[in-house]
């Protein structure tokens, strides 16, 4: 599987590009019953073993166990492993089973929450002080008793956080003479245009697979409203797609291809090509996540900046793209206290930060007043860090369109987007097509 949204590059990828078929990330259950009284915050002295399933090729979590076990002697861990396909489709007997481990990789959360096989983890929300936290960076994580997410209860935490925006190519912006990077939709507009004019490619894009849409949703992410769009990806009853502000971004990307902002070739590029040729040099702007930081870096070194696309107006709140590489915690699990610990200390203690950020590039997520971890100044991945407490300050992450429904990406945002950069459809035809496709799927 790909590692892009996968913060274990994984899972993250795959929830960024859309969750390709298979990775509708619903990333959410209903209710299983505790009191916030109830819960306990420390941890045990006696001997354990928290036993951890995930999938393979993601070893933040066997990095995260071993430190935990040097600051902790009594706790251990046996970490079982498969492909993410086959974690997905036995998570369900994994967790129904009398041996049910204590924590489970859960990009997605189907029925478990209807059978009751999920920990409610609300209680520790006070007793832990998670609502310090970013309430839109967990809004994904959540369901309410009507199974629809984005509200109720928290079912998940993530083991780092992806967050999406814009790479800039230092050397076409001197060539250009710009010497930072926008702050508003309108200096972004006219740094296209001076790329256009000189003969740099504005943006490097792909959207063989559907890719462009990071862009198609940063612009609806500016015109739109926030929690209008979270509704709609979270399926809210009568929440839709069909908005002036989605119109508009649409709109403004078919304007783009008009102008020849994109590769003319746009439609036969995939995301591995358009990434390769942005790190080769070639355009002046790039939509993508932190997952790509540290390989933009390798490539272009100080020659890069990696920022927020920017608010309609100069000082405004952002709006971006990110999700949780998930985690949920087993109603079965026979260690809830020490591994609701063991979560909340991935998130708060810095070795455990340090080591999220070091093995997957993305953000670890807490309060957004925590110490950030080290990285190297000036790097993309320090941007990166940045542009997510900035992010949590404005209360701006939103989880990607192309996880509002299982089939909504390959059925109509690829096909559809293609069309838009190809001049071939308006704004409004776009999502038009898009809420169509959304309101069939869900029976609406």
């Amino acid at each position: 599987m790909l590692s892009k949204l996968n913060v274990s590059k994984v899972g993250l990828k795959l929830i960024a590009l859309g969750s390709v078929a298979a990775l509708a990330v619903s990333l959410i259950s209903l209710p299983t019953a505790a009191n916030a009284e109830s819960v306990a915050t420390t941890l045990t002295k006696n001997k354990i073993t928290l036993v951890i399933a995930d999938e393979t090729g993601f070893p933040l979590t066997d990095k995260l166990a071993e430190e935990f076990t040097k600051q902790h002697p009594n706790v251990k861990f046996k970490i079982n492993r498969d492909s993410f396909a086959n974690l997905t489709a036995n998570s369900p007997r994994l967790l129904a089973s009398n041996n049910a481990p204590d924590l489970i990789r859960l990009p997605t959360i189907g029925d478990t929450v209807k059978n009751k096989l999920l920990l409610n983890l609300d209680p520790y929300v006070k007793a832990y002080g998670w609502d310090k936290w970013s309430a839109a960076q967990l809004s994904g994580l959540r369901v309410n008793s009507k199974n629809v997410r984005g509200s109720g209860n928290l079912y998940q935490l993530g083991l780092g956080y992806s967050i999406t925006g814009v790479f800039m190519n230092l050397n076409h912006a001197k060539t250009l003479g710009i010497t930072a990077p926008p702050e508003s939709l309108a200096e972004f507009e006219a740094d296209l245009a001076k790329a256009k004019a000189a003969n740099i490619l504005p943006i490097m894009a792909g959207d063989k697979d559907g890719v462009v849409n990071f862009a198609v949703q940063a612009l609806i992410n500016t015109y739109g409203d926030r929690q209008k769009l979270s509704d709609w990806i979270y399926n809210v009853p009568g929440a839709t797609y069909n908005t002036p502000g989605a119109i508009k971004g649409a709109d403004k990307i078919r304007e783009w291809a008009d102008k020849g902002y994109f590769p003319e070739d746009i439609n036969a590029i995939d995301y591995f090509t358009f990434i390769t040729r942005f790190q080769n040099g070639e355009g002046l702007f790039e939509f993508n996540g932190n997952w790509e930081a540290a390989n933009v870096q390798a490539k272009l070194g100080a020659n890069s900046k990696f920022f927020l696309f920017p608010s309609l107006n100069k000082g405004g709140k952002h709006v971006a793209m990110g999700a949780a590489n998930s985690f949920s915690v087993p109603a079965k699990s026979k260690n809830k206290t020490a591994i609701v610990y063991f979560l909340n200390w991935i998130h708060t203690n810095a070795a455990a930060r340090q080591i999220t950020l070091d093995v997957t590039g993305a953000t670890p997520g807490g309060d957004p007043k925590t110490a950030l971890p080290k990285v190297a100044a000036g790097s993309l991945i320090e941007d990166g860090l940045k542009m997510a407490a900035q992010l949590s300050k404005d209360n701006g992450y939103i989880d990607f369109m192309a996880n509002a429904t299982a089939g909504i990406y390959a059925n109509a945002i690829i096909p559809q987007s293609q069309l838009l950069v190809g001049s071939k459809i308006t704004g409004k035809d776009f999502v038009t097509a898009v809420q169509e496709s959304y309101a069939k799927e869900l029976g609406r």
